[in-house]
């Protein structure tokens, strides 16, 4: 599977940022627009990091360095329209670039369990996204689409994404959320193939072929003889 790439050829430059998106507040918490939370929040748990708010960025806000590197994970409390707001104020505090810039957010088109890593393009209506491209005033950074299906009907789209999924679909969001999550360090590194692989395996191993007759370590050609 090809990786992708950013504009300059090479692999995916060193993340710095990784922003969550999601609604604040209790009502919202378990909502499928709100899965970008989900995976900072489990993240921040995995580097055993807290987040705190922070005025300054419009969210919650967590330093810290991974085998050197300093990075910071945001969650934006600005309400989804207005999520650019807080990525741009950090952003551009600390001088980092939109493409050291990842953010995880929830995508209609992709089913439960299933992930994509991208860089660049539309926001394809996703408020959060349109708001982070406007703020930052480029589409160039790096995405981590966590599938959370779709409705089938386009004007129930706003009302599916601010409901809490049923058990089976949050099981299969979750599993993609610790999935995807495995490709951390990989994401830090720059290594856009070994993050692709980790990120978009989501289908099941293939059974083990049939055994052929004879390969049974414990099977001798006279256990093949019927007598009649």
């Amino acid at each position: 599977m090809a990786s992708p790439q950013s504009p300059r050829g090479d692999n995916l430059h060193m993340i710095q940022l990784l922003v969550g998106l999601g609604n604040p507040g209790n009502e919202y918490e378990a909502t499928r627009h709100n899965v970008g939370f989900w995976w900072i929040d489990d993240l921040a748990r995995q580097l055993k990091v807290h987040l705190v708010d922070e005025r300054s960025y419009f969210g919650r806000v967590a330093r810290t360095q991974v085998k050197g590197q300093t990075i910071w994970l945001l969650e934006p409390q600005t309400y989804m329209n207005l999520s650019g707001k807080s990525v741009s104020a950090l952003a551009r505090f600390f001088k980092i670039r939109p493409d050291s810039v990842l953010v995880i957010h929830d995508e209609l088109d992709l089913p439960p369990g299933e992930a994509k890593l991208k860089f660049g393009g539309g926001h394809a209506g996703h408020n959060g996204l349109r708001d982070i491209h406007a703020q930052l005033g480029t589409p160039d950074y790096w995405r981590l689409r966590i599938g959370i299906g779709h409705p089938g009907v386009k004007d129930e789209v706003a009302a599916w994404v601010l409901r809490k999924p049923p058990t089976d679909q949050r099981d299969l969001i979750e599993a993609c959320v610790t999935r995807s999550l495995s490709a951390f360090e990989d994401l830090l590194a720059g290594d856009t193939t070994r993050a692709t692989q980790k990120i978009h395996t989501s289908k099941p191993p293939r059974p083990k072929p049939a055994q052929k007759l004879g390969s049974d370590p414990n099977f001798s050609a006279a256990d093949s003889n019927t007598s009649n």
